[in-house]
């Protein structure tokens, strides 16, 4: 059975997330909120952890995972980003976006494209999340919470907690965080391309 914890959204209780921290580091996977939804993760290069997202959203090896960071100097580990794009990207964060870029070597293979070899990065606009990662819990391998047979992601840490309890370690609740997903820039061409609108505005990039 998954764990559940329940913070403050404002203020989460450091007690919990340096919980939440261990469990990511020791290889849990766990459902946590974000300024976009709900979203999985687990510690980078956690194999086992990526198979299990795999499973549970019914993924295919094109899928683009997400390298959740917790600031722009972190995410320029994980990916190649010219003058251009720097300034585009760095305008837009932290905020409801995920960029698909050029990976570098940080990455590892089994969160790239197969073809592309590219990799989505976003840095989130939530107090939960960036608490998270200042404690190093770094859940890297992010995907949106819908699962293959819903229209629209659960909003509710207990609705996560009920329908996988036997498929994640812990589910991190601090309220609803809204069914509206990131807007997803590619930009591994040098230009931008919206993939996907969402809840980031897209102005900027058009």
């Amino acid at each position: 059975m998954a764990k559940y914890f329940d913070v403050h959204p404002e203020n989460p209780q450091r007690r919990t997330i340096d919980n939440v921290v261990d469990m990511i580091r020791s290889g849990k996977l766990v459902a946590y909120p974000t300024d976009s939804c709900f979203a999985l993760g687990c510690q980078l290069g956690n194999r086992d952890g990526i198979n299990r997202i795999r499973s549970i959203r019914n993924l295919d090896d094109r899928h683009h995972f997400t390298l959740v960071c917790q600031n722009f100097a972190q995410l320029g580990q994980f990916v190649q980003i010219d003058n251009n794009v720097f300034r585009a990207i760095k305008a837009a964060t932290p905020g409801s976006y995920t960029f698909i870029l050029p990976a570098t070597s940080e990455v590892p293979r089994q969160l790239l494209h197969p073809k592309k070899k590219t990799v989505g990065v976003r840095i989130p606009d939530h107090v939960v999340t960036q608490a998270l990662l200042a404690e190093g819990g770094v859940p890297r391998g992010c995907c949106s919470r819908v699962l293959p047979d819903e229209a629209e992601p659960m909003t509710q840490g207990w609705e996560i907690k009920e329908r996988l309890d036997h498929e994640v370690d812990a589910v991190l609740d601090s309220g609803d965080c809204g069914t509206e997903p990131t807007t997803v820039i590619d930009f591994s061409s040098g230009d931008a391309e919206i993939v996907r609108r969402g809840a980031g505005d897209t102005s900027r990039f058009e």
